[in-house]
């Protein structure tokens, strides 16, 4: 017997109608509320059709995009790389093969990630793609594994762009066999036969290329560095900051105890560049350079920098991450890493409408490239 509406309200708590505007997104829910909801979808298994229910192994012409932040030039860059290869201007644009994307804006929300992955379920879409990093909470990735064997089992075809492959989940947080620094001592954690097979993966090097950035730096003579690190619970702030720190022990800047004192998390936006740049000077006086979480940080740190009257490189320097748009054009131009944003995104386009064939073991990392411009120089104690 199908599962109901009904089933899903009781085993939630919550009338049919509750049921109804979580899944339908069209009235606002209280957040407890909404994850009971969700975890009895997930539990029972339900699956509400859309108008095209009746042609039960069908999927739509919709491909789902899901971003964080579409006005970020990380995921603008991306999104566009995508629609790129499946929209009507497409390289294969005879009307049989024409999608239409729908980007997704998710804030940063795990539980807005996967209620438009449950409303994409309902329309049966084409493909989902799901770029940037994710949240490293157990519970999150175990909803999140579920959602995607559905689409999958459905027709949908699923690519990770710019994230880390589903895996079991450490007893830690995050999908094992991600950690780079911790492969050697952490014990490889028992393997969850029920998580299935992974999407699709196009990965960053974040781990390499923030290991490269630092050591860049190191190599100039600077042992003072301050980190301004992304959101704690994130992937990629985790890999990033990961590469930096094993720059520092491999050439021994500085304890851990240091290191911690000189790192600040906070958002990938420029205003939390500009307060965490502040905060590291409090911390550190005599810092003689910042490395970004990304450039949009690089930026707000520059910004904050030139405000207590210090110059950038001679007095200190800054590099980002990401090698957006706007950082070659920035005074002086910024020391970066390239991601090759618009690659990731043009091949998870043509990955997720079937066009190229998957990589082997269905994981590609893409290289992390050292830019080195005018914003970092040895520092005048040592120049």
């Amino acid at each position: 017997m199908s599962v109901t509406l009904a089933d899903v309200a009781a085993r939630a708590g919550v009338s049919a109608a509750t049921v109804s505007r979580v899944l339908n997104g069209n009235y606002p829910v209280a957040g407890s509320t909404r994850s009971r909801v969700l975890r009895a979808v997930d539990e029972l298994e339900y699956v509400v059709n859309g108008p095209a229910s009746a042609l039960a192994a069908a999927t739509s012409d919709l491909v789902g995009v899901l971003v964080n932040d579409i006005a970020d030039p990380f995921f603008g860059v991306m999104a566009s790389a995508i629609q790129s290869q499946i929209g009507p201007d497409g390289e294969h644009d005879a009307p049989h093969s024409q999608k239409m994307a729908i980007i997704c804006n998710t804030g940063g929300s795990p539980e807005r990630e996967l209620t438009y992955l449950t409303l994409l379920l309902r329309q049966r879409a084409a493909a989902v793609v799901l770029t940037g990093g994710t949240v490293e909470d157990p519970e999150h990735l175990a909803a999140l594994a579920t959602r995607l064997r559905r689409l999958e089992a459905g027709g949908t075809r699923v690519v990770l762009c710019g994230r880390q492959p589903l895996g079991p989940v450490a007893a830690g947080g995050g999908p094992a066999g991600t950690r780079e620094t911790e492969r050697e001592t952490a014990r490889e954690p028992e393997r969850d036969e029920s998580w299935g097979p992974s999407p699709v993966a196009l990965t960053f090097d974040n781990f390499g290329g923030a290991r490269r950035l630092t050591a860049h730096l190191l190599s100039l003579g600077h042992r003072r560095i301050g980190y301004l690190a992304g959101p704690a619970a994130r992937t990629t702030t985790r890999h990033r900051l990961e590469g930096h720190r094993a720059a520092l022990a491999g050439a021994g800047a500085g304890g851990p105890q240091d290191t911690e004192r000189l790192t600040v998390h906070g958002g990938y936006d420029r205003s939390s560049g500009y307060d965490g740049a502040l905060e590291l000077l409090r911390r550190e006086p005599e810092l003689t350079a910042v490395v970004a979480a990304n450039d949009t940080v690089a930026l707000g740190a520059c910004a904050a920098l030139r405000d207590r009257g210090l110059r950038i490189p001679e007095d200190i320097s800054v590099a980002g991450f990401d090698d957006l748009p706007f950082a070659i054009d920035a005074a002086p131009a910024l020391t970066t890493v390239r991601i090759p944003l618009h690659e990731a995104g043009a091949r998870a386009g043509r990955l997720a409408l079937g066009r190229e064939d998957a990589p082997a073991g269905r994981v590609a990392t893409l290289p992390a490239d050292l830019m080195v411009r005018a914003s970092t120089a040895p520092p005048r104690a040592t120049a």
